[in-house]
């Protein structure tokens, strides 16, 4: 059939404007305060872009999105075939957190859009101050065997920043966007003359390992695989990346919970065996078992840990997890743990775990064991971090609290899994971290969750002058300072050592998850305050890097019309701890004059009269 002129124009008028709308119109999403705001666009050389503005500056310049396959690439030559919007508002309990309600405000943009004949979609989420994104690669034919080999997603900003560089466990290096030669972890922190700006990530189930790395722009980061590429052999979503903006350093702290509201939520109750708590370390043999479970009890911690070596050298696949070395009666201990209400962690390699997990989960059960601590996993490939997704899940099945070691880094998965409490990825007491270091840590990787640092705490007999580069009284403050569900203290300590009652006593009433938190006061590698509060009772931190701090604190968060204990642990002139008690209320000016590399921890509790 021939078409008249007439009806070619009209076709070719669609055609036009359907073409118009796909590489021509831009799309925008505002955060519900409408401060932050998201435009992407299709580019003139159909490529799909993004920019990001805060409170009408803009922080991001257009930065690519997309997906580089081993033949194919997702985002460029690409058709945008409709929009999905929507709008959430949710109150989540969470009482494993550093707040008891996580408010959940964002707005939402789907993109459904086809390149390279690839179906696929980017979902943005506007939070206030807070941009993410990302991808969902649906199963298709023209996938098998198929492999993503790069993400193509950029972060161009628009002004000169200073980041502060870190890999896993290392220490942080701050320098300018250009100057970067390595690559860098995620959550990464960048500052400028005006904002501060956390680089994130949430979700990470069945992704690889994934840095930030120099981009090909001034001021530019690009995203780098660390390790392998990722397998497309089901639906595929993507981690989230997320851009957090702030106007001070202490402002980031808000955005250390969008991990968790970015992950997928277990339900609406935590189960009560899941308990949080405080963690001894001991050796390895039946009596020590006994006095740390005494000592335990009698100091308000909730859990002891037997470490490597308690089934043989870690790393020999001869040695095996369902075997107890004979200096260890371990079954004598765990009973002896249930009678003083103490419950025991045992720790097993990746070797052991790899060999025997599905042979142990239900004998450690059916032994009485609490929990898992996992060492040395793979927290780098596709392949690692599907494992211990899937060990995770295991683990919560059997009715296990576990903390991951070594390399792994929290993306919000406690959120899924809430018998995770906590994992390392990060430089923690046993490397020596300087003070710089401790003021670094709260405003970069603790924005990603939950750290198990693990304290070296002195006794009366050993200084661990070696690892204990800072003050007491600021080991003390960063119990209050850093988030973890399950607190590792002495972690190198003997507890028949610990005569020292008047220095630990802190140690006893110090909780580890809380009701309410805030940053008071705060700056970069400098110093920190922080309060939390745990029922009624308020418990402060404060630290300092290398130099000293004076200054003030006011107690606004306190309740008006009470009356307020206040015990303030902090260095004496000996090196030791001092003790000193007065009541206050609402308003009270707190003085602050700390040392270099001291610290100071608080409680502030109400006075019933």
């Amino acid at each position: 059939m021939k078409l008249s002129i007439k009806k070619i124009l009209i076709v070719l008028i669609f055609f036009v404007a359907g073409n118009y709308v796909t590489y021509g119109q831009s799309y925008e999403l505002g955060s519900p305060s409408k401060d932050t705001k998201l435009i992407v666009k299709v580019n003139s050389e159909k490529e799909l872009v993004y920019s990001i503005e805060q409170k009408g500056s803009p922080i991001l310049a257009w930065s690519d999105l997309g997906l580089q396959l081993k033949k194919k690439v997702i985002g460029r030559n690409i058709r945008v075939q409709k929009q999905k919007k929507r709008s959430v508002k949710q109150q989540l309990a969470w009482t494993l957190g550093e707040n008891s309600t996580i408010t959940n405000h964002f707005n939402e943009l789907t993109l459904f859009c086809q390149s390279s004949g690839i179906d696929f979609q980017v979902v943005f989420r506007a939070f206030n101050g807070s941009i993410a994104f990302r991808y969902i690669v649906p199963k298709q034919t023209q996938l098998v065997s198929e492999e993503i080999q790069k993400e193509l997603s950029t972060f161009n900003f628009t002004d000169n920043y200073t980041l502060y560089q870190y890999n896993q466990e290392s220490v942080f290096t701050p320098l300018a966007i250009d100057s970067l030669i390595k690559t860098c972890d995620f959550p990464a922190t960048l500052v400028s003359q005006k904002y501060y700006v956390s680089i994130g990530e949430a979700e990470n189930n069945s992704y690889t390992k994934a840095e930030l790395t120099k981009g090909k722009l001034a001021n530019s980061l690009a995203v780098a695989f660390l390790k392998d590429s990722v397998r497309l052999t089901t639906d595929l979503a993507t981690p989230w990346r997320t851009v957090s903006i702030a106007n001070n350093a202490i402002g980031l702290h808000q955005f250390s919970d969008l991990p968790y509201r970015l992950s997928k939520r277990f339900g609406d109750t935590i189960p009560t065996w899941i308990k949080p708590g405080k963690v001894v370390r001991l050796s390895l043999n039946t009596q020590d078992g006994i006095t740390g479970i005494d000592f335990a009890a009698a100091h308000n911690f909730q859990y002891i840990l037997f470490d490597a070596g308690w089934y043989g050298p870690e790393f020999r696949s001869a040695s095996d997890p369902t075997q107890i070395i004979p200096e260890l009666d371990l079954h004598r201990v765990i009973q002896y743990g249930k009678e003083k209400g103490i419950g025991v962690i045992l720790y097993v390699n990746k070797v052991g775990l790899r060999a025997h997990l599905d042979e142990i989960l239900p004998l450690y059960k059916k032994w009485g064991v609490a929990g898992f601590k996992f060492g040395f996993v793979d927290g780098l490939s596709q392949e690692g971090i599907v494992w211990l997704n899937n060990a995770i899940k295991k683990t919560l099945d059997y009715g296990f609290i576990l903390n991951i070691h070594d390399n792994y880094k929290p993306t919000g998965l406690s959120h899924t899994y809430p018998n995770l409490l906590t994992q390392e990825g990060i430089r923690g007491n046993e490397n020596a971290p300087d003070a710089y270091h401790n003021m670094v840590l709260p405003f970069t990787r603790f924005l990603a969750g939950a750290a198990d640092y693990t304290y070296c705490y002195p006794n009366s007999v050993k200084s661990f002058a070696n690892k204990l580069l800072v003050s007491k009284g600021q080991q003390l403050a960063l119990s209050v300072v850093y988030f973890s569900p399950l607190q590792a203290i002495f972690w190198y300590g003997n507890p028949a050592d610990y005569t020292n009652e008047t220095e630990i006593e802190f140690f006893k009433y110090v909780p580890t998850v809380w009701d309410e938190s805030h940053y008071l006061q705060g700056e970069i590698g400098k110093y920190i305050s922080v309060a939390r509060r745990k029922g009624t009772t308020w418990y402060l931190g404060n630290a300092t890097g290398f130099s000293d701090w004076e200054g003030n604190l006011s107690l606004d968060f306190l309740t008006s019309n009470k009356t307020y204990k206040m015990t303030i642990f902090e260095d004496d002139e000996t090196k030791g701890i001092r003790k000193r008690v007065l009541e206050l209320k609402k308003g009270y000016q707190l003085a602050i004059n700390l040392k270099a590399k001291g610290g100071q921890a608080i409680t502030l509790e109400e006075v019933n009269r």
